[in-house]
């Protein structure tokens, strides 16, 4: 009996799983080809929604998705671990040893075979060599940085409370991620201060410092200034020109010799491939880290290794590193790969900008067209742009889901508004 070709896709995150999900139903069903899914956690969620997980808004378990259960229903395979090498030679990939929490060794080394890997390993924030950043601050760069944020928030939310003082978080970054996290984390106190014990709420003090001119440069001009207008509506304090020069247990150091005191720490900026792709051999490397790769998403030299999502580079065309690029390229392979696995050359990807849209809370979101034309904003407090960004996450469901268990999922998340706290208290 001839061996079925193997695919081995690395990384669960919006593009990895959604080309898991679809090859299974088509070459994994049919028998033509063995899927497996590799990723460091046990659930996918959202990357857009990673900010409210760290806030603690977001803590409903329907908002995560079990790669073992999704893997028993699309006719893939998953297996938790973290890439850490990858011998294009011998077609095999190592995967680290899996560490619980009590530094106890669940399942050594391994390797993994390949005929052809998708790696889709994502980014991370880009510290850019800043003294102190990696040993004082946090990320929230995946799920369990983004429950290790919340875990931290919730305890000091827990001693300001107690002892009537002040909590200082300071958030380095004024892209997407660092002013929605600005804005949840307001929202998150408001919250909170529902079950308070009986007392006051605590004042929270959130600084949001940002390098650039102006904050959400990737949007126009007038969404960046109605953004900060309406930060700084609800008590945060943006800097921008703002360049950190350094962090300590007690804060930033700025360029201007100045210091913003913060009990929490985030660094939100940059964007870098992670650093395990330095580890694959000869591949050619964007300056960022990302794997350099043909139209056809194949990195260069070698057919049989393609990489999608934020840790590739398309040299001839660049792609920013979005949510809505690294989908619709696992849908390009998802079409594609079956006509390759027979000898079929593959049609280089071209990206169709379908806009962007950034949400601040419940306070207010901007949305744009490719054109730049701006919605939201103002009527019902930007009602519009935040109902596109919840309709980008249901879509998101619903292609993973189906349409059945998507509706269920949309009636469970109403019904467990009635029943669980608005934010995470434990």
């Amino acid at each position: 009996m001839a061996q079925k070709f193997r695919i081995v896709i690395v990384g669960g995150g919006v593009a990895g799983l959604a080309l898991a999900t679809r090859l299974g139903k088509s070459v994994g069903k049919s028998g033509r080809a063995e899927i497996t899914l590799v990723d460091k956690s046990f659930a996918h969620v959202w990357k857009p929604m990673l900010h409210c997980f760290a806030a603690g808004t977001a803590a409903n378990e329907n908002d995560r998705i079990s790669f073992m259960s999704q893997a028993s229903r699309h006719h893939f395979d998953f297996w938790p671990g973290e890439i850490s090498g990858m011998d294009r030679r011998a077609r095999t990939i190592t995967l680290a040893p899996v560490i619980d929490p009590n530094g106890e060794t669940v399942l050594d080394e391994r390797t993994l075979d390949y005929d052809a890997v998708i790696l889709s390993i994502g980014s991370r924030a880009n510290d850019f060599g800043t003294p102190g950043v990696a040993e004082h601050c946090m990320f929230i760069d995946n799920l369990v940085d983004a429950n290790g944020f919340n875990d931290r928030f919730r305890t000091e939310l827990l001693k300001a409370f107690a002892y009537h003082r002040e909590l200082d978080i300071a958030i380095v970054g004024g892209g997407a991620t660092g002013t929605q996290l600005a804005a949840e984390l307001h929202k998150a106190l408001g919250l909170a201060a529902l079950y308070s014990f009986g007392q006051k709420p605590p004042e929270l003090k959130i600084t949001l410092l940002e390098a650039g001119p102006r904050i959400l440069p990737a949007f126009p001009e007038a969404v960046s200034e109605a953004a900060m207008k309406q930060l700084e509506a609800i008590g945060v304090v943006v800097k921008t020109s703002a360049m950190v020069s350094g962090a300590d247990e007690n804060g930033f150091m700025l360029k201007d010799a100045s210091h913003v005191p913060a009990t929490l720490r985030v660094w939100a900026a940059g964007v870098k491939a992670p650093d395990v792709t330095r580890k694959f051999g000869d591949i050619r490397l964007s300056r960022s880290g990302q794997l350099e790769v043909r139209p056809t998403l194949q990195v260069m030299g070698d057919d049989n290794v393609f990489a999608m999502g934020d840790c590739a580079f398309i040299a001839e065309k660049p792609v920013a590193p979005t949510a809505q690029a690294a989908r619709q390229q696992a849908h390009h392979l998802a079409r594609h790969l079956p006509a390759w696995i027979a000898g079929r050359p593959l049609p280089p990807f071209v990206f169709s900008n379908k806009g962007a849209v950034v949400a601040l809370g419940d306070y207010n979101g901007w949305g744009t067209f490719p054109g730049g034309t701006v919605f939201g904003g103002g009527w019902l407090h930007g009602l519009s742009a935040r109902l596109v960004h919840l309709m980008l996450y249901r879509q998101h469901q619903f292609e993973l889901y189906g349409p059945f268990r998507g509706m269920v999922s949309c009636l469970v998340d109403w019904l467990d508004v009635f029943v669980r706290p608005a934010v995470r208290l434990d």
